[in-house]
């Protein structure tokens, strides 16, 4: 495979930042743009592409901004087309391939909606002017387009909000996703679905019908653990359920012909990975155990697909800590690796006649526009908005193998010290990622929530492991963790911390260890549970109380089926002691825990469980940060950068400057308001 680099600096030298500094800073992560979506025309001239532009911190507080561009490939030109204050989503092209598509809430209308913008230029053109928020949409022809958008909300919930009556009937309050079909040049609206939730549509190639994942409930629980596929015919409304696939459900797609559907989806119930690729027949139906899943037995976990023909496939997934490309034959057992490992990390690509088109990155550099020729094996990147970062120096970065206590090889990151000297010892963080269905790729691993080398900058080793109940490794290594929450899955990290002990890298006195969501439940673990092995822990969203969080999650069912497999009520005993609060009071570890007062999924009050304990029964220092209106992590600028500033501190505090272990950071960093 040949890898080719063009991109176009030039364009992007009129707002480069300054950087004194030759190694990245925790103020550095908001300067950082990033290719987010991109879509290729239909003539294949042209790719429309979207990039996330921090916010600055001298706009009032926000989430980024999501500008749109196109790259014109016959004149190696990007052209702005919505840049600014603005956020872009879902892009797309009309059929003709003259106009770009996307949705977004711009000031002429109350709502999300659907815009088009031509080629030749000029302002965005509203496409939908419905009395919702439009999710998802996909033209069926030049005129017509189906989309999905929430039914109206009951009348009398305004009117309890206009006199000053603020309240939230709990889950009751939800109306379905619809299905419409809109004629673009008549405004003619046909609502397809009732009394059912559309989460996700495709259309098959005469437009006649969608496969739709459709739920009885808009509720998030629904969305991970009840969607199933129907078939929606959309001239009649009918809906008839293809396939009673168990458990999570994502992506869809009708082959060229429209005689097959292939999916994406959980092996079981119990699988708590989307990480199979289903075939199905839509001319001979069969049950869900007899489908044919591509990569049955692999160890991978598939990510995204798209069909290359009528009898080939092409899906990415994750294998390890890296991304692979290939495609099959359904009639082969042998498939074919287009991206090799260590090449490229992407999420999402698109098919276009034999051309690729994704955002990926590299350990060097966060997410670039790409192109892939499936013929000529030939990778491009086209684009560079991070030039400065030439100038940064990065510390090495790479994947580790090691073997935990029963001999099963793990693997995960490992980042270096920025000036590493061999031979000698340095302090260390472990990050450990969410979910626990999820994995560190070895990529850019550099965000506000995740260190990377801003941690390497300081002199640490970042330690990623990818513990079993992780993805990336087959379903039997994604449900070892099932029932045995911080079992076999933990041991694992604290084998991973041995090993860098044992060859010399890590100092056994000066080990750190934070995360979010699972990780931050994890570092909880560590500095209760295990509280002699870690000498600072930062708790992001995280669980403290495994009773109290199963009956305040917004995802119950899903914790259930695919992480418990029982009820509290059948073995609280159990459940407890998987609880790190059960341990606070042993606790030696001086423990940063941060929360969003508003998050639905790890209720707040997780933070202040874990807070009370150890302030009443720890014997370590102890500090919580509420987030005001975050949720399950942080999507304001200025919330995202005092994390990192806070997180680093306390970590340096405790690990890297020799503070004394009784005191804690300032209350208030300045680095948080010094730009």
């Amino acid at each position: 495979m040949r890898i080719l680099t063009f991109f176009f600096a030039i364009f992007w030298l009129l707002s480069l930042p300054a950087h004194a500094n030759e190694h990245l800073t925790t103020h550095n992560m908001f300067d950082l743009k990033t290719v987010v979506e991109a879509a290729m025309s239909p003539d294949k001239n042209y790719i429309a592409f979207t990039v996330n532009v921090p916010r600055p911190f001298t706009h009032s507080a926000g989430t980024d901004y999501r500008e749109l561009y196109v790259y014109d490939l016959r004149n190696d030109e990007i052209l702005p087309f919505m840049t600014g204050n603005r956020r872009v989503f879902n892009i797309g092209w009309t059929p003709s391939g003259d106009a770009v598509t996307f949705r977004a809430n711009l000031p002429d209308l109350p709502h999300m909606q659907v815009y088009a913008m031509s080629l030749r230029g000029g302002e965005p053109r509203a496409i939908t002017e419905h009395t919702s928020s439009v999710f998802q949409y996909t033209y069926i022809d030049d005129e017509n387009l189906a989309f999905v958008a929430l039914s109206q909300q009951n009348p009398l919930r305004s009117e309890f909000r206009s006199k000053g009556i603020e309240i939230e009937v709990y889950e009751e309050e939800w109306v379905h996703r619809n299905l419409y079909v809109y004629n673009t040049s008549s405004g003619n609206l046909r609502q397809i679905t009732r009394d059912v939730t559309v989460f996700d549509f495709v259309l098959s190639p005469d437009g006649r019908y969608a496969a739709a994942a459709i739920a009885p409930r808009n509720l998030v629980d629904d969305s991970y653990m009840f969607k199933r596929i129907h078939l929606v015919n959309l001239e009649t409304g009918h809906l008839e359920k293809i396939v009673d696939n168990p458990g999570k459900l994502a992506n869809m797609a009708f082959s060229p012909n429209g005689s097959k559907l292939a999916f994406r989806g959980a092996s079981k119930l119990e699988d708590s990975v989307e990480g199979s690729l289903f075939v199905l027949d839509l001319h001979d139906l069969q049950a869900f155990e007899d489908l044919q899943n591509i990569v049955e037995g692999m160890e991978l976990s598939v990510i995204d697909f798209a069909w290359m023909d009528d009898n080939t496939l092409l899906y990415a997934a994750e294998e390890s800590v890296d991304i692979v490309l290939s495609s099959q034959k359904l009639d082969e057992d042998e498939r074919r690796i287009l991206i090799e490992p260590e090449v490229l990390v992407f999420r999402r690509f698109s098919h276009h006649d034999g051309i690729i088109v994704m955002s990926g990155n590299t350990w060097t550099h966060p997410n670039e526009l790409f192109t892939f020729d499936v013929a000529s094996e030939e990778l491009v990147r086209h684009t560079n908005h991070n030039p400065w970062l030439d100038d940064i120096r990065l510390a090495e970065q790479r994947k580790l193998t090691y073997y935990a206590r029963d001999n099963h090889d793990i693997e995960g990151v490992l980042l270096y010290p920025l000036d590493y000297e061999e031979g000698k010892t340095y302090p260390m963080i472990v990050y450990i990622h969410g979910g626990p269905e999820a994995a560190v790729q070895n990529g850019w691993v550099t965000s506000y929530g995740t260190w990377g080398q801003v941690a390497a900058a300081r002199g640490y080793f970042v330690f990623m492991p990818n513990y079993r109940a992780s993805s990336g490794r087959g379903v039997d290594f994604t449900m070892a963790g099932y029932g045995d929450l911080v079992g076999v899955e933990y041991d694992d990290v604290i084998d991973g911390v041995d090993h860098l002990i044992e060859i010399g890298y890590a100092d056994i006195d000066r080990v750190g260890i934070g995360g979010g969501s699972y990780g931050g439940y994890f570092a909880a673990w560590s500095a209760t549970r295990h509280t002699d092995r870690f000498a600072a822990a930062v708790m992001f969203v995280g669980i403290s109380n495994q009773i109290s969080k199963r009956n305040t999650t917004d995802i119950p069912w899903e914790d259930y089926y695919v992480h418990w497999g029982y009820w509290t009520h059948e073995d609280w005993q159990d459940v407890y002691s998987r609880s790190p609060v059960k341990y606070a009071h042993q606790s030696l570890t001086p423990t940063l825990i941060l929360h969003g007062d508003a998050d639905p999924r790890v209720h707040p009050s997780q933070g202040l469980e874990m807070y009370r304990a150890l302030k009443m029964h720890g014997k370590a220092p102890v500090r919580l940060i509420w987030y005001q209106n975050e949720g399950h992590g942080n999507q304001r600028n200025v919330h995202r950068l005092d994390y990192i500033v806070r997180t680093m501190e306390w970590f340096d505090h405790y690990l890297r400057l020799d503070k004394p272990r009784d005191q804690m950071p300032e209350k208030f960093p300045e680095a948080v308001i010094g730009w």
